[in-house]
């Protein structure tokens, strides 16, 4: 007998609650706090902290403890004093699963203020704090706008493998891996893989994780994290890259305003206006640091972390945003897929987006021609026989092309204003924590 099954049960929006009249809710005890003839119970749902006003005197002491997951049911009643409009006069609470112990860390408090090693250590009893929480709801706003933008703005989206045979960068910083009889590395990056799917698809898109064995231990490195790329075909330079990124930053703001203006609030978050966002070429950054901040530069590879805070200094006070696209990186600075610049010899149509002086994204314009990209493996000491796939897309004919790679915790720290990656990491992998 074939059976169809119903459909699945709705959960209820606080809109639905505060209209309904009478409610029957689904949550954690989150508080209870005991005012004499009264309790206020405090009832944590998966967006909501919803309050609940349990009358002892005509239904006795509330049959829950904090910490159990319970349905309770009520009458809705406007109250303008609590936070969200109104609040549940409660009549029944039924417990559907009970806590087996008392919590060895307070999570019914605004800011936790736990040392971070009791943070991560009791991670998945931490991210059920709201304000902890908030930061994922507001990083799922993210994904979701780059998702939606990219989409209307005909990219496919592509889920390439994170087990590969040779390193998107190579270098040291490439975990290996035993694979039967083979060595193979855990992704660095799906740089190779959106490439070889431009002649495929002309735009594409991913957002999936990548590994990193650097040996870092600071605020803002990971060994594992979540990267937001884009490729995209038929471009003239890494400029129209860089405008496909500004007008997205610009739709994941807007959503973000517009339907996470809850999270937002919780976390003080104040959006960067991303209207307009200034670019400086590489060495003339490094010339403004030194004539506007007086801190000659001490290297030309790269910029140091100060020099980056300095350029976010910079942006902020000359054109009132904390973003910036610094471009033309030095050709030993970038992978060997970048295209060099024939008017610039020595550096390369690449950029980085900073954001608050962190870079948050790097990206640029890649070598389409087989033979300009043999070459400059060559010249950097690499031999193209072992990129035989990779150039397989090169040799049978590839369009102009060019994308970047976003770093979705960086980007979540530097709006949130959070101090430190690991908190906007669910469960952070760095080089000191590979549980829980």
């Amino acid at each position: 007998m074939i059976k169809i099954m119903p459909e699945p049960m709705p959960q209820q929006s606080i809109e639905q609650i505060r209209n309904s009249g009478e409610a029957c809710i689904n949550g954690a005890v989150h508080k209870i706090r005991n005012m004499g003839g009264f309790d206020f119970i405090l009832l944590r749902t998966g967006r909501e902290v919803i309050q609940v006003v349990w009358n002892r005197e005509s239904l006795g002491e509330p049959s829950c403890a904090e910490g159990d997951y319970v349905r309770l049911c009520g009458s809705v009643v406007p109250e303008p004093r609590a936070r969200l409009g109104f609040e549940v006069h409660g009549r029944s609470i039924e417990v559907k699963s009970a806590a087996a112990g008392g919590m060895p860390v307070t999570i019914n408090k605004n800011k936790m203020n736990l040392h971070m090693d009791n943070h991560l250590k009791y991670r998945p009893l931490v991210l059920r704090n709201p304000r902890e929480r908030a930061v994922f709801k507001m990083q799922e706003g993210v994904c979701r706008g780059f998702r939606e933008f990219l989409t209307s703005q005909g990219f496919t989206e592509i889920h390439s493998p994170k087990i590969t045979a040779a390193g998107a960068e190579g270098g040291a910083n490439i975990f290996k891996l035993d694979y039967f009889d083979k060595q193979a590395y855990l992704s660095q990056s799906p740089q190779l893989y959106k490439q070889a799917m431009v002649p495929v698809f002309e735009r594409v898109f991913e957002i999936g994780p990548v590994f990193r064995a650097e040996p870092h231990d600071t605020s803002r490195h990971l060994n594992e994290y979540t990267s937001m790329d884009l490729e995209m075909g038929f471009i003239d330079d890494h400029t129209d890259v860089m405008r496909m990124e500004t007008a997205m930053l610009r739709y994941i703001f807007s959503l973000l305003s517009d339907e996470y203006a809850q999270e937002l609030a919780e976390l003080s978050v104040e959006l960067p206006d991303a209207s307009a966002i200034p670019s400086v070429k590489f060495m003339e950054a490094k010339e403004l640091i030194e004539r506007e901040f007086g801190r000659p530069a001490r290297t030309y590879q790269d910029f140091e972390p100060e020099e980056e805070k300095l350029l976010g200094k910079w942006a902020q006070q000359n054109h009132g945003t904390p973003l910036v696209f610094v471009t033309h990186y030095p050709h030993d600075a970038r992978p060997f897929y970048t295209m060099d610049d024939p008017a610039d010899p020595g550096y390369t149509r690449s950029f980085d987006l900073l954001l608050g002086g962190l870079e948050i994204t790097s990206g640029a314009q890649r070598i389409h021609d087989y033979g300009m990209q043999t070459e400059k493996m060559r010249r950097m000491g690499l031999d193209p026989d072992d990129f035989e796939s990779y150039l397989m897309a090169h040799r049978y004919g590839m369009p102009p092309h060019g994308g970047l790679g976003l770093g979705l915790e960086r980007l979540t720290m530097q709006l949130a204003g959070i101090e430190n990656v690991r908190y906007v990491c669910l469960f952070p992998r760095d080089i000191n924590h590979i549980t829980p």
